[in-house]
């Protein structure tokens, strides 16, 4: 039997290493389909409730193996339906790979079914687009896909015409207008020049109190940034992308940064006459020193996002490993690193005493959802890897959740969309069958789409060596965050009807589906809860009812921001009540445990002066 351009395509994956593909079928990708059963489902097909969960599948895959991710989706809607996934890829420098059907060729311009314009669709995301319209195109095209989004970090996407799927393979000839390919992408970094690298030094080295950001652009250079922190006294602050890229328990490491951050962050950016960062481009400038008051320098591997954010002085283009690596010995050991690092770890003292104050003893209706974070942290275990929804969920992993050991962490950072946390999750679980994994998060986004996907949690729970995958849900029949950027943001009250939703228990439709699913209604049952889910034979989801009347409290409110939610309260707020008690009394716990209350206020506020 002839090879088929389906049965090289998956070939082709196959040499490339890649061994799970996430999908959903339709006519558009039938010819490819059909090859699946004859390759005997290698790589692997996942079979996910939606495309776009497909794509998110992909993106987690990617994001906690280091490989590339792909996906698979039929012609119309089930292109369509790539493109969220797709996007957050893009945004957050993730290799996946899409491939898509479309209509037969002699179809194409004549409007038939299911025919959409897949270049205009994808053509803002993807960073290669194309069409494969004869076999002889397809070895170059798909490994210039997978070469290119491995490369620059980005999605991919190839676009197969059913008929061209069903046709016999033929090799690109040893002829005129004919482009052959070849597999092989060896190792490759980048390093910036040695006149960079000393202009650097000059900088870092004429600094007295130096500040580190780090992203997940340095999660390759872990000995390096700390050897920089050794050397320097620096303390060093993790954007959201970041968290997992240096243990929580190092006694420089100051969190994250920005509203969902810690006090020691804010203040370390405060203070800071230098400023190093390292594969970040966290997008809140606001949070960073202020203009002119400290000298900076940028690493990072991609030129297109060198130069942004601060007014650096150097900007060095290169792998955050070997730049380090090169930039070290140039860097002065300061005397007192070792006094400014006992500093920091006093202050994140201080920190996580507020937090415990917080989650413990700011009295909730019925559970604090602080309190629900702060009982799961000491419980996960060294190894596990946690997928974070976009909701207030993520303030509580922010803060409460401490990076140890070998744990991994990731969210939808920069696209910052809900739905993506079930999806993540279950694509972790393929990267690393032999870990637990963690997904959290809250009541809307499991309506929106993380209720169907337990379905392919059931579907694939003995897939995996180690069966854990606990799925933590906040329902406080909410849209909290929005909720609360209405309030601090817009000075607006809540909008009961777009804000509130129904009471759906995704415990119970968990235990549906033939899983562990846990209903925790009282405070003192939170902690028997998490280590229950955690010792499930299977997946589990563990569901929490908190009270969202509780403020995620910027470390860094201003008064602006205060005045707002307060202003938004008086208006006709339906937890204004609540909201006001609890919010004075998470903010009393913060300056108990010795807050630096007075940065929080502008100069005419601290100097007794008010301005009407």
């Amino acid at each position: 039997m002839s090879q088929k351009v389906a049965d090289h395509i998956l070939a082709r994956l196959r040499e490339w290493d890649v061994d799970v593909v996430y999908g959903y079928p339709g006519d558009g990708i039938n010819g490819i389909l059909a090859a699946w059963g004859r390759a005997a489902n290698q790589p692997r097909f996942v079979q996910a409730r939606h495309e776009e969960m497909a794509a998110f599948q992909a993106v987690g895959y990617a994001k906690f193996s280091g490989k590339l991710g792909v996906c698979a989706a039929t012609s119309g809607p089930g292109a369509i339906h790539l493109l969220n996934g797709l996007y957050d890829a893009a945004l957050d420098h993730v290799p996946v790979l899409a491939l898509v059907g479309q209509t037969d060729r002699s179809a194409m311009g004549g409007s038939h079914q299911q025919e959409v314009d897949l270049h205009a669709l994808f053509k803002d995301v993807a960073i290669y687009l194309e069409t494969v319209n004869v076999p002889e195109q397809l070895p170059n095209v798909l490994d210039r896909a997978i070469r290119t989004a491995s490369a620059r970090r980005a999605p991919a996407v190839v676009v197969v015409p059913a008929d061209v799927q069903a046709l016999d393979y033929e090799p690109p000839a040893h002829a005129f207008r004919m482009v052959p390919s070849s597999r092989d992408f060896s190792g490759w970094t980048t390093a910036p020049t040695d006149d960079a690298l000393e202009r650097a030094a000059e900088v870092i080295n004429s600094g007295e109190n130096t500040g580190i950001l780090i992203g997940q652009g340095a999660a390759g250079a872990r000995a390096e940034v700390e050897e920089l922190a050794a050397t320097l006294g620096a303390g060093v602050a993790k954007a959201l992308l970041g968290k997992d890229a240096l243990p929580d328990t190092l006694p420089f490491v100051t969190g994250t940064i920005g509203l969902l951050g810690t006090r020691p962050s804010y203040e370390l950016m405060r203070d800071c006459d230098t400023l190093i960062a390292i594969g970040s481009s966290f997008p809140y400038s606001q949070f960073l020193p202020e203009f002119g008051k400290a000298r900076g320098v940028q690493i990072d591997v991609d030129p297109g996002l060198i130069g942004m954010r601060f007014p650096y002085e150097v900007n060095l283009v290169g792998d955050a490993r070997t730049t380090l690596r090169r930039l070290l010995p140039l860097l002065h050991q300061k005397a007192d690193a070792r006094q400014r690092h006992e500093r920091i770890a006093a202050a994140m003292d201080r920190w996580h005493d507020a937090l415990a104050r917080q989650a413990e003893l700011v009295s909730a209706d019925p559970i604090n959802p602080q309190y629900v974070a702060h009982c799961l942290n000491p419980l996960l275990p060294d190894n596990a890897i946690l997928t974070v929804d976009s909701a207030s969920v993520t303030n509580w992993y922010a803060r409460h959740i401490s990076m140890r050991g070998t744990m991994r962490g990731s969210v939808s950072g920069t696209l910052a969309s809900m739905g993506c946390a079930v999806p993540y999750a279950i694509g972790a679980k393929f990267a690393h069958p032999d870990r637990p994994v963690v997904a959290l998060a809250g009541d809307g986004a499991m309506q929106m789409n993380g209720m169907a996907e337990l379905i392919t949690a059931a579907k694939y729970r003995h897939a995996w060596q180690d069966p854990r995958l606990v799925v933590g849900v906040w329902n406080n029949r909410d849209l909290n965050q929005v909720t609360w950027e209405m309030r601090a943001m817009s000075g607006a009250p809540q909008f009961l009807p777009s804000q509130e939703l129904p009471d759906v228990s995704v415990a119970a439709f968990a235990r549906t589906l033939g899983l562990s699913g846990v209903r925790v209604e009282r405070p003192e049952d939170v902690e028997a809860a998490w280590t229950e889910a955690l010792s499930a034979p299977g997946p589990a989801v563990v569901e929490f009812m908190t009270d969202p009347a509780i403020p995620p409290i910027p470390p860094s409110a201003t008064w602006e921001q205060l005045e707002s939610t307060a202003k938004a309260l008086l208006k006709g707020d339906a937890d204004r009540g609540p909201v006001i008690k609890k919010g004075i009394k998470s903010k009393l716990q913060e300056l108990l445990a010795g807050g630096d209350e007075s940065a929080h206020e502008p100069e005419h506020r601290r100097s007794g002066r008010r301005k009407h």
